[in-house]
């Protein structure tokens, strides 16, 4: 029983940006530790506002947002993932990283917005990325891109989790970089393991997520422009999302 107590204070939730009023101390936390980490220490040029939260256009686009939660509900780490068939950070702003070829494929989805608070464990960034590529695995998303600086690349190839560079551009704040990933049931195997993931954790996030709308089987939706519900994610679907603030 205690042990069960303890493997449950550490909670893998997968949250829609239409849901994030269900969390909102877990939800604002998260905004907060994304200021301290990209504004304070790492001094990227980004807008925090008056209640200290870093938020951008991209939180309004209604994102699946992967985070680790604490063993009352606070922050611990998290990412944010777009489908590149919508505005993407990438896209609509380092187009020069990608040779000015957009990515636009309902199969590969954006990361950003990687966030570890500081008193999560070194365990988190694992979970996390575990939690992405297990999310990758059922809603049938071939890649994930992102771009990031040369001290990320060095941790990423640290973790194992390599990605495939796409390119490079020279920016005001240094070099930015484009990577790929993919995860074959190899690779997703090790890192599972790495992140000491119980396959059950990730199936209760799942099921308590609003990408999962009857027992038993996980259907991702398609939004449409006007909000309506079209049907389940395939790979031809070019998916639009709503907008529903805090």
């Amino acid at each position: 029983m205690s042990l069960w107590l303890k493997r449950r204070f550490a909670v893998i939730r997968i949250v829609l940006g239409t849901d994030l009023w269900m969390f909102p101390s877990t939800a604002q936390e998260m905004f907060t530790d994304r200021s301290a980490q990209f504004s304070r220490r790492l001094k990227w040029s980004v807008y925090v506002d008056a209640n200290g939260f870093e938020r951008d256009q991209y939180d309004s686009m209604n994102p699946i947002y992967i985070w680790i939660e604490g063993d009352s509900g606070d922050h611990l780490g998290s990412m944010r993932l777009l489908p590149t068939t919508g505005p993407t950070m990438i896209n609509d702003h380092f187009l020069s990283a990608l040779n000015g070829e957009k990515i636009c494929n309902p199969s590969t989805w954006e990361c950003t917005r990687f966030c570890i608070s500081p008193k999560a464990s070194p365990r988190t960034a694992f979970k996390l990325l575990a939690s992405a590529a297990r999310l990758m695995e059922e809603l049938n998303i071939e890649f994930l891109v992102a771009v990031f600086d040369q001290k990320m690349l060095r941790k990423y190839n640290m973790s194992g989790v390599r990605p495939r560079l796409l390119g490079s551009s020279l920016t005001a704040q240094g070099l930015v970089l484009a990577g790929q990933w993919s995860f074959d049931r190899g690779q997703l195997n090790k890192l599972i393991e790495k992140a000491r993931l119980d396959p059950l954790e990730f199936d209760l996030a799942m099921a308590n997520s609003s990408l999962s709308n009857r027992p038993g089987r996980l259907v991702p939706h398609v939004v449409a422009q006007d909000g309506a519900l079209t049907g389940d994610l395939g790979q031809g679907d070019c998916l639009r999302y709503q907008e529903r603030r805090l």
